[in-house]
């Protein structure tokens, strides 16, 4: 198996396509975007990740890798597509689908076909598999299929593909053994072999398992400030006990895995995943507390204006898939009364209009800090000071020096913490809840 194709130039795919080529494989690279394409054509690289244009760059270099719009035969294809969730939280596999059926045409006898995307726990047996059936072969037999799940970080993904343990499904062994061959030229983690099912079970479990934790400290955060507390002090506390790792608050929960991987359960077993749905609804219902925390600090100030640092679901990097300051920015614009300006230095394209920092911050009432990018903590209170005129900032990842922004005559407010204004009603008083549907408990 010398030749692999893979499906999807993404966070992932990209990266991975780049490794395989730079340790001795002919790689396709297939991408729908002919502006893709034609950038990593020129090793180039059309996503922000440390290390990835370097790496780019040598596999095409190399000879080794070639992007193309439409699949190219190969012996093994590798399936790395987003998964994301509909408006009624269920799956969206609809990339998965053509991305297999884009390759029909191509099987042959003792090809391998993997799925890395994060897929709802079934998805490679009863949604891949009857697709890839069309081509004839016999599976399991004539065409081998495996699932196995990235397992990365955003700003770390070259580093992790390497290092990290890799779960590889098969729907039968010979399939996830022979993934693992290609898998184990470049990944100096441990590989461990499965079922399909099980491999994507336990990817979905790795991101559920997060979620729920951050809910309870969500969760927390909107208890905190009735007691006159600091949530971000108990969970210091808290995590000096040896058997105890609570997660951080904050405005939400972004991101392609940890903020859609738990709807994949909750779709499937709607009856049984009541707090991992109860997770996901108090997650999703922080980017709304936040607004409320920046209405409360605006009241009595005419045409107020805000300004949104940060636009990623996460520091340091440019993703912004289903980042929380998109929903907070959606909820604003829905005020017409509030002016509205974005700062982030990692976004270069997005849909909502960015702005320079100073310009950003020029005649503003409000900073709202929803990302803790490193080039924030190094912004100058005073010099913020002098531009706005309104002198107010809401800090929703405890990343702002609190001592140096009130010095300069800011009011601080901290996401979990006592001093934000009238108190904001908390999820279960809200008929908002009726909007994710939630269960009775």
């Amino acid at each position: 198996m010398k030749e692999i194709a893979v499906l999807g130039l993404g966070y992932i795919g990209l990266p991975t396509a780049s490794i395989l080529a730079t340790h001795g494989f002919m790689v396709h690279g297939v991408d729908i975007s002919p502006t893709v394409v034609e950038i990593i054509n020129k090793g180039g690289i059309h996503i922000e990740e440390p290390g990835l244009k370097t790496l780019v760059q040598a596999a095409v270099n190399s000879g080794n890798l070639k992007a193309y719009t439409q699949p190219q035969m190969a012996d093994v294809y590798i399936i790395a597509v987003p998964t994301p969730i509909t408006e009624e939280k269920h799956a969206d596999l609809s990339y998965v689908e053509s991305a297999a059926r884009s390759i029909l045409p191509l099987l042959k006898p003792g090809d391998l076909v993997i799925l890395e995307s994060t897929s709802p726990p079934g998805t490679t047996v009863d949604f891949l598999c009857p697709i890839l059936a069309e081509s004839g072969l016999e599976l399991g037999r004539d065409l081998l299929v495996a699932h196995c799940p990235e397992r990365v970080l955003p700003g770390k993904i070259i580093k992790e593909l390497i290092q990290n343990i890799r779960i590889i499904g098969g729907i039968q062994e010979e399939s996830a053994r022979k993934a693992k061959e290609i898998y184990a030229t470049f990944v100096e983690g441990e590989i461990h072999l499965t079922d399909a099912t099980t491999a994507e079970m336990v990817k979905i479990m790795e991101n559920t398992y997060r979620d729920v934790n951050i809910a309870l400290a969500n969760e927390l955060a909107q208890i905190a400030p009735a007691l006159k507390i600091n949530a971000w002090e108990v969970i210091r506390f808290a995590n000096l006990h040896p058997r105890v790792s609570i997660h951080q608050p904050g405005p939400g929960v972004g991101g392609h895995c940890i903020s859609v991987d738990p709807w994949f359960v909750v779709e499937k077993f709607p009856d049984t995943a009541q707090l991992i749905h109860r997770a996901r609804c108090i997650n999703d219902f922080m980017p709304q507390y936040t607004y409320q925390l920046v209405l409360n600090l605006l009241k009595g100030i005419q045409h107020p204006k805000v300004t949104v640092l940060g636009l990623t679901y996460k520091p340091d990097v440019d993703d912004i898939r289903e980042a929380p300051a998109l929903k907070i920015l959606d909820l604003m614009s829905q005020n017409p009364d509030l002016e509205v300006a974005v700062y982030d230095p990692h976004v270069k394209h997005s849909d909502c209009e960015l702005s320079g920092l100073e310009s950003a911050l020029r005649g503003s009432d409000c900073v709202l800090l929803t990302v803790d990018h490193a080039e924030f903590k190094f912004i100058h209170p005073r010099q913020v000071a002098n531009l706005m005129r309104t002198r107010q900032v809401i800090d929703t990842r405890n990343a702002l020096n609190e001592s140096e922004w009130t010095a300069a005559g800011f009011t601080y407010c901290l996401l979990g913490r006592e001093g934000s204004g009238e108190p904001v009603p908390m999820l279960s008083s809200l008929a908002y809840e009726s909007d994710f549907m939630l269960m009775p408990l």
